[in-house]
Order: C-alpha cells, then structure tokens, then sequence
C-alpha cells in the first residue's frame, strides 16, 4: 500500500490544526454526505451523521494508524457505523411514540415516475448490507477491495452482497413499475 494521501492532514488535525480540519472537511464532505444520505433516506439525518463523522475525525485523529488501513476506509467506517446506528434507533419505535400528526406525503407507488426517486426508495427496501455494499461500490466508486475492507468483510462476501442487492433492487424496480 503507498502512501496515504490523507495521512498528512490526519497528523495536523491530530495536532490541533483547525486549517487542517477544514481542509479534510472540504475534501471528504462530498463522498461521506452522500454515503449517509444514501444508507438513511434522510437529507437532515444524513447531516447529522455527517457533523458526527466529522466531530469524531478531530477527537481520534491521532488514533488512527496508517498501514492499518487508508484513512478513507476509516472514515467510511465510521459514517456506516453511525448509520447503523440511526437504523437500529429507527426499528426500536414502538406504536406508543408515533407521531400525532399522520405523514400526508403520497405512498410511494403514488408518486411521479421519476426514475431516481424509485431507485432510492427501492433501495431503502433492500436488505442494510445489501445497501451498504451497492453504495460504497456503485455510489462512493470505490473498488470491491477497499469496499469490503470497509465492511470488514472478504471480497468474496462483498459480492454475493452485490449480486443479492442487485437482484433485490431489480426484482422492486420491475415489481414497482407495474409491468405484472
């Protein structure tokens, strides 16, 4: 592995450098904001998780070790992990905490055909790890080495988890369109 191109950076925030912070902010804000708004659905909580990313880049910079792995992978780590977390808070609801007011937003079948809103409700649909591999790889562009190195898991299993998230979204894309 070369050099990391983030390992300077991550040295001068572990320093206390605030030109530094902004500088890793302005370079990653980008990949990781579109990485959480992909894995929650949700623009305000993908912000969220995003200052939360950020806020922990700048308390555990100096943890981090490169050769371990690249600071990408790690940063993606953490944004997945915070994700998780929201999802599991998400399915803890019970009907004791729902909200007073009923959603007046249409169904999802009921919407425009706008072709991207269907491929991102139907990925909200599919399985979380499915998810996760489908936008690190077809999203975040990364390559299916650095993927599951980020899902801390082997190539192998990073694609089955590709090929099942593609049958999954496939079979609700063609499911949704009403072609039966």
């Amino acid at each position: 592995m070369g050099a990391d191109p983030d390992e300077e950076l991550v040295r001068r925030i572990s320093a206390g450098d605030q030109a530094a912070v902004q500088a890793m902010v302005a370079r990653k804000l980008p990949r990781v904001l579109s990485l959480a708004t992909r894995m929650l659905g949700d623009a305000a909580e993908a912000e969220d998780v995003v200052q939360e990313t950020f806020v922990r880049i700048w308390r555990h910079a100096a943890g981090w070790r490169q050769g371990q792995a690249r600071f990408d992978t790690w940063i993606h780590r953490v944004t997945l992990n915070l994700c998780y977390d929201r999802l599991r808070r998400r399915r803890e609801w019970t009907t004791d905490e729902l909200p007073e007011v009923a959603d007046s937003a249409p169904l999802p079948d009921a919407l425009p055909g706008d072709e991207g809103r269907r491929v991102q409700q139907a990925l909200q649909r599919i399985a979380p790890r499915q998810r996760e591999a489908i936008v690190l790889v077809y999203y975040q562009e990364m390559s299916n080495i650095e993927a599951a190195g980020a899902m801390q898991v082997s190539v192998d299993a990073l694609e089955s988890l590709l090929a099942r998230g593609r049958r999954a979204l496939q079979a609700l894309l063609i499911g949704d369109n009403g072609d039966d």
